[in-house]
C-alpha cells in the first residue's frame, strides 16, 4: 500500500452485493452526515439550492447527498457569508451529505475569459466581470470553508472534440493539480471530509488508463470520472465509461460526472459505476419534458389536454398522486410557477426511485432481468 494511499484503512465504503453477469455493485458510502447508499444520484444544487425544491422535499423524494458547485457559491453570496454559518448545510438548512465541484468546469463553459497556466486558472466572473485566480490550493480551501463531506480535486476540462495533444496536455496539469490538492487537503482537512480525484483523457482509452494510474498512486478516497457529457455521441461516451471504469481501485467508490439520461444510468450502473448527478431531472422538468417508466413525455403535446391520468401511473411522487397531465400542461403553458416545482418533485423523485430499484435488484440478484425490463419498456 502506498503511504500516500494509507485512507485505505478507512472503513468509508463497503461493497455490500454484486451483481451475476455484469459490473453492477450496491455499495454504502459514509460520510459525516449520514450513511449513503450506492448506485445514488446526487440532485444538482448549484447554487445551494436544488431549484424549486425545499430540502424538506429532497428528503421527502428519498435524497441523501446533493451536489453544489464551488465556483458558483464563492462569487455568489461568497465565502464570507456562507463561513458566519459555518458552512453550507446550515446556511442552507440541509442536515445530509453535500459533494462540490471544484469549479474547474464552470471555469470552462462559464468565465466571460479564462486563462489556464501551472498555477491555476484566471477568469473574470460572469456575474461582475471581477478577476479571480482559482488554484488547487484555494479550491479546497473553498470546499473546506463550504463544510463539504465530499471534495473534488480541481482539473481541466477538455472539449469535444480535442487533438490528442491537448488532450495529453490537459491530462498531466490535471494529475500536476490532483497531488497539490491532496497535499493541501492532508495538511488542512480536519477530518470526516472525503477527498476525490477526477479522471481525465479525453476519449482516447490509452490516455484515460494513463490518468486513473497516476492519480491512483497519489491515493485518493474516490475516484470521478470527468469530461463526458461535453459533446461526444452517446456511444462514445458510454465506450470511455466502460474503459475507463475497471482502472479505478474496486474498494473504492466510482462517479461518473455530469450524465445522464434514465438509460445513462441503468447502463452505467450496469458498467460498475457508483455516483452520479446531472441537471437533466430539474432542467428538463423546467422545459415540460417529464420522465417515466415508458420513456420521456413533453407535457406539452396536445395529447395531454384532457387526459385525467397522472404523469405516471407507477409513480407515487407528491405529483403523480395529486395532480393530472391535463393540469400539469395547463400549468406548463400558462407558465405559472407551480408547473416548475411539481414537474421539478416528479423527475427528481422519478430518478431517486430509479436508483433504489436498480439497488433491489442487485441486492436480489435480478439486476439483469431489472435492465432488460426497462429497456422493453421504453418508447
Amino acid at each position: 500500500m502506498s503511504e500516500r494511499d494509507k485512507d485505505n484503512q478507512l472503513n468509508y465504503f463497503k461493497i455490500v452485493a454484486r451483481s451475476a453477469g455484469s459490473c453492477a455493485r450496491a455499495g454504502v458510502l459514509r460520510t459525516a452526515h449520514g450513511d449513503i447508499e450506492t448506485p445514488v444520484f446526487m440532485p444538482v444544487g448549484t447554487l445551494g439550492t436544488v431549484k424549486s425544491l425545499t430540502p424538506e422535499e429532497l428528503l421527502e423524494a428519498g435524497a441523501r447527498i446533493i451536489l453544489g458547485n464551488t465556483y458558483h457559491l464563492y462569487l455568489r453570496p461568497g465565502c464570507e457569508v456562507i463561513g458566519r454559518f459555518s458552512g453550507l448545510h446550515r446556511f442552507m438548512n440541509w442536515k445530509r451529505a453535500i459533494l462540490t465541484d471544484s469549479g474547474g468546469f464552470q471555469v470552462f463553459s462559464l468565465a466571460k475569459i479564462s486563462k489556464t497556466s501551472e498555477a491555476g486558472v484566471t477568469f473574470q466572473s460572469h456575474i461582475d466581470g471581477s478577476a479571480h485566480l482559482l488554484t488547487p490550493e484555494k479550491s479546497i480551501e473553498i470546499q473546506l470553508g463550504l463544510g463539504s463531506d465530499i471534495i473534488m480535486c480541481l482539473d481541466q476540462c477538455i472539449s469535444y472534440p480535442a487533438e490528442r495533444k491537448a488532450v495529453r496536455e490537459a491530462l498531466d496539469l490535471t494529475t500536476r493539480w490532483a497531488a497539490r490538492c491532496r497535499e493541501f487537503w492532508d495538511r488542512h482537512s480536519r477530518g470526516g471530509d472525503l477527498l476525490f480525484g477526477i479522471i481525465q483523457g479525453g476519449m482516447f482509452s490509452d490516455l484515460r488508463s494513463e490518468s486513473a494510474a497516476g492519480l491512483v498512486e497519489i491515493g485518493f478516497n474516490g475516484y470521478a470520472i470527468g469530461g463526458l457529457s461535453v459533446g461526444e455521441p452517446k456511444d462514445v461516451m458510454l465506450d470511455t465509461a466502460a474503459e475507463t471504469l475497471p482502472h479505478l481501485p474496486e474498494e473504492k467508490p466510482k462517479y461518473i460526472m455530469g450524465v445522464g439520461t434514465p438509460a445513462d444510468l441503468v447502463n452505467l450502473v450496469d458498467l460498475g459505476a457508483d455516483m452520479f448527478d446531472c441537471v437533466m431531472p430539474t432542467r428538463n422538468a423546467r422545459n415540460g419534458q417529464l420522465f417515466t417508466g415508458r420513456g420521456a413525455v413533453n407535457i406539452s403535446n396536445a395529447c395531454f389536454r384532457e387526459d385525467t391520468g397522472p404523469v405516471d401511473s407507477g409513480c407515487r411522487c407528491y405529483t403523480c398522486r395529486n395532480y393530472s397531465r391535463a393540469y400539469l400542461r395547463h400549468l406548463y403553458l400558462a407558465k405559472e410557477l407551480l408547473a416548475y416545482r411539481l414537474n421539478t418533485i416528479h423527475n427528481v423523485n422519478f430518478y431517486l426511485d430509479l436508483m433504489k430499484r436498480m439497488r433491489a435488484a442487485i441486492l436480489a440478484g435480478k439486476f439483469g432481468t431489472f435492465k432488460k425490463d426497462f429497456f422493453s419498456n421504453q418508447i
